[in-house]
């Protein structure tokens, strides 16, 4: 059986992370994403990178199983060859700033125009349309305006930013999202349609469960640190060796959960106080629960702490740093990091495909090199013949 996606063509004109992760998963799923790029690469390709003759591991991050072709869509020949692109694609992606795509000549009308089955999604800052659709956006400023930056710190720290992709990713998979479900539509109507997001708005999507206090008590939503309102006990307990990142996370949920905590604390007795009979009331005896939690963890290192706690059902998960992620044994198991060969980085671990098909697995192949598919693209899919590719690339048009 094929790919879920098999036969669906992307025009990927997207750049940097919240773009680059919607046409990546499309990538993942089978499709034939074509990413479009200036002759110079996109930005991305030299974002953070400790090289600059390397493409940016930012980059290979993001970029995974795409094919890339060079266009310069500045020039009458670029926007041309393009436009027959377009004829021929089901979906064309972007995430320039605020009116770059229609001042090029390719907003959505014109999309429409010459393909009128054509999905045409965007992800902007704060979408097409409101008193903000001028404004620039990046993740950190998607954070701030779609309210997750208020919850997150201590009680009496600042706002924090969290470093999980929440507006640029979390932006891009709502639009791929999008671009399914406009999908599945077209095999009815015939007709195609565009796909918008802003990253503020998938902010506020991913933390709106948060917003049920704010009902309650008429007042914004405190910082409470690592601590949960609703259950208890709840937060994060030091281990041995007492590195920056040895730590578990516990959560009890239930009542059986707490009573099999208290036995493996030897405080059996405290499983049938009816001070802390319900998860609300163990939250606020947290100050009281969470020291004896910490002296038993404190003695343990963090991996066998998880695997005492978890292995009796208590919801525990030791804090993994950057390289304990890319080597923990459950996550190469289920080939969520995959191990990839580069021609200039050489072998590298990645992570994979989050969604798991069974009737389509994933393959993971490496991001491609800048122009890579070239030949492939404009002489075998758009049919152009040699002369004029040499031609083009000649005048840097591609």
């Amino acid at each position: 059986m094929g790919k879920a996606l098999e036969g669906i063509v992307v025009l990927d004109l997207t750049q940097y992370e919240a773009g680059p992760s919607c046409t990546e998963m499309l990538a993942w799923l089978g499709a034939d994403v074509i990413k479009i790029e200036p002759p110079g690469g996109e930005p991305g390709r030299r974002a953070l990178s400790e090289r600059a003759d390397l493409d940016a591991w930012f980059f290979l991050l993001l970029n995974a199983n795409k094919k890339s072709v060079t266009l310069d869509l500045k020039t009458e020949r670029g926007r041309a060859i393009f436009e027959r692109m377009v004829g021929r694609a089901d979906v064309v992606a972007e995430n320039f700033g605020p009116g770059a795509i229609e001042r090029l000549g390719f907003g959505y009308d014109a999309l429409r125009r010459i393909n009128p089955r054509v999905i045409a999604a965007s992800v902007k800052g704060f979408g097409a349309t409101g008193p903000y659709a001028a404004y620039k956006s990046f993740e950190w400023i998607a954070q701030a305006m779609g309210g997750v930056m208020s919850l997150t710190g201590m009680p009496d720290g600042p706002p924090l930013r969290t470093e999980a992709g929440l507006g640029d990713t979390g932006a891009g998979l709502h639009c791929a999202i999008g671009i399914l479900a406009a999908l599945v539509q077209r095999q009815q109507t015939g007709e195609g349609q565009r796909v918008e997001v802003a990253q503020q708005d998938s902010v506020l999507n991913l933390v709106r469960i948060h917003l049920r206090e704010h009902y309650v008590t008429g007042t914004p939503v405190p910082r409470r640190g690592n601590r949960s309102v609703a259950a208890g006990p709840s937060n994060l307990y030091r281990c041995r060796p007492f590195g920056p990142n040895d730590y578990v996370f516990v959560h009890c949920a239930t009542l059986e959960m707490w009573r099999t905590l208290t036995r493996i604390l030897g405080r059996p007795e405290l499983g049938d106080d009816p001070r802390l009979a319900d998860r609300q009331k163990r939250a606020e005896h947290a100050p009281e629960i969470d020291p004896l939690i910490e002296a038993w963890t404190e003695k343990r290192t963090k991996h066998e702490a998880m695997e005492a706690l978890a292995g009796v059902g208590i919801p525990c998960g030791a804090v993994l740093d950057s390289g304990e992620v890319l080597s923990d044994p459950s996550l190469v198991a289920r080939g969520m990091v995959v191990t990839l060969e580069h021609p200039t980085r050489g072998p590298f671990a990645m992570p994979a495909n989050p969604v798991q098909l069974s009737a389509s697995p994933t393959t993971v192949t490496r991001a491609p090199l800048l122009g890579e598919h070239n030949a492939e693209v404009y002489g075998g899919w758009l049919g152009l013949p040699t002369d004029e590719l040499r031609a083009l690339e000649k005048d840097r048009v591609i």
